[in-house]
């Protein structure tokens, strides 16, 4: 005999499989109309509508922040459920990492999460769809954070396309840093902002040997000068520093700045180090709710490699250090196509990419459905929680 839970995951399952063509349809809206981060108007308003449709309370422009949204559902006085929807896209690229499915993933999780809480019976509990803007500039989830978007959470869960099933991805922490070398005098009784520039270029792939197989620094120079008839002044460079933790990535930071001050003084110049946006941290996957996730997806058919395994850095980092999560991926294409590609562009709106996200997004309500019918898993949760995030 099935179990109260089990009758609500049915009905979960029921109400995305009765919305598939619709569901469809929004993702493959968001991909023929590519919205950059913090432009993604067309986005916002096409998934609050959807949301409104289906009897969401939507605040639209969330926190001041123009392209984001908070739709709420259920009773307040039970455990606040989050379902997180990205949809900004990449210059020139389009959807090149799949927000279009992940939009679609947590709007079909929602109605899905939806229609069990309607259910006479089912536990008290309010589902929350956050629309964060500007996953591709690091930056959206950080903002909603720090405004306090996750203060009354309980969870929260996401799923991104990628070319192999991951229920617990190790994602980057990572700093985005601008170095600016100046020089007064320009001749020679002067120095060459360039220099700077090159040695601290060197000065950091020499660092490379001396830290952690995961670190990875990136740098290009954004300013070399202005004509080789002129010594250059000023000089600018963009550098990113990741790390497999946020520990880790504090503990490297001085020692690249050292390599910037180090720089200019061997060239006579002045450095300005500017860090050009918050830190994105790691993401504390919840292995309760990741486990959770990978049951109710193998029952769905998907089969789950929980090793961790490295991908790439999301602001998503900083809602796990707020409120238990989880990120896991899903494979679309033949697990060829790399994220960040046209490949990826084109797979991510094709049939069986939309299936497997109606899947991921069903695992997504059942696992939701498994925490909020059982008061003790919710326990467990919470206090994995606390342990790692203050560790």
């Amino acid at each position: 005999m099935a179990t109260h839970g089990e009758n609500l995951k049915r009905i979960a399952i029921n109400s995305i499989d009765e919305n598939a063509i619709f569901l469809q349809s929004v993702g493959e809206q968001l991909w023929q109309n590519p919205e950059l981060s913090f432009e993604e108007y067309k986005a916002h308003d096409l998934l609050v509508s959807a949301l409104e449709k289906h009897q969401f309370h939507v605040e639209r422009s969330y926190l001041g922040i123009q392209t984001a949204f908070r739709a709420t559902f259920g009773d307040s006085t039970g455990p606040n459920v989050c379902v997180i929807c990205e949809y900004d896209a990449l210059p020139d690229i389009g959807h090149a990492c799949g927000h279009n499915l992940i939009a679609e993933a947590g709007l079909a999780a929602a109605l899905g999460i939806k229609a069990a809480l309607k259910v006479p019976g089912a536990p008290k509990g309010t589902l929350t769809v956050m629309g964060t803007p500007a996953e591709e500039a690091s930056v959206g989830k950080i903002l909603l954070t720090e405004k306090g978007a996750f203060n009354n959470v309980d969870f929260a869960l996401i799923v991104h396309p990628y070319p192999a099933n991951l229920s617990s991805p190790i994602c980057y922490a990572l700093l985005e840093l601008q170095v600016t070398f100046c020089t007064a005098a320009t001749n020679w009784e002067g120095s060459n902002a360039l220099d700077a520039a090159v040695i601290a270029y060197n000065n950091v792939s020499v660092l490379r040997q001396q830290i952690m197989p995961g670190d990875r620094v990136h740098g290009v120079i954004t300013n070399g000068g202005t004509s080789v008839a002129i010594v250059p002044s000023v000089t600018v460079m963009e550098w990113n520093a990741r790390a497999t933790t946020t520990e880790r990535l504090r503990e490297l930071e001085p020692k690249i700045i050292s390599c910037f001050e180090a720089a200019a003084m061997a060239a006579g110049c002045s450095v300005e180090v500017k860090q050009l946006s918050p830190l994105c941290k790691d993401v504390l996957t919840n292995t309760k709710l990741a486990s959770l996730y990978c049951e109710n997806a193998t029952q769905l058919g998907m089969s789950y490699d929980t090793k961790p395994t490295v991908t790439f850095s999301t602001d998503m980092g900083n809602v796990s250090y707020a409120v238990p999560s989880i990120h896991p991926m899903y494979i679309i294409g033949d697990g060829t196509q790399a994220n960040h590609t046209r490949e990826f562009t084109m797979v991510t709106n094709t049939p069986a990419a939309h299936h497997a996200t109606l899947t991921a997004a069903k695992a997504v309500a059942m696992t939701t459905i498994d925490v909020l019918t059982t008061p003790e898993t919710l326990e467990q949760i919470k206090a994995e929680f606390q342990q790692k995030a203050n560790h």
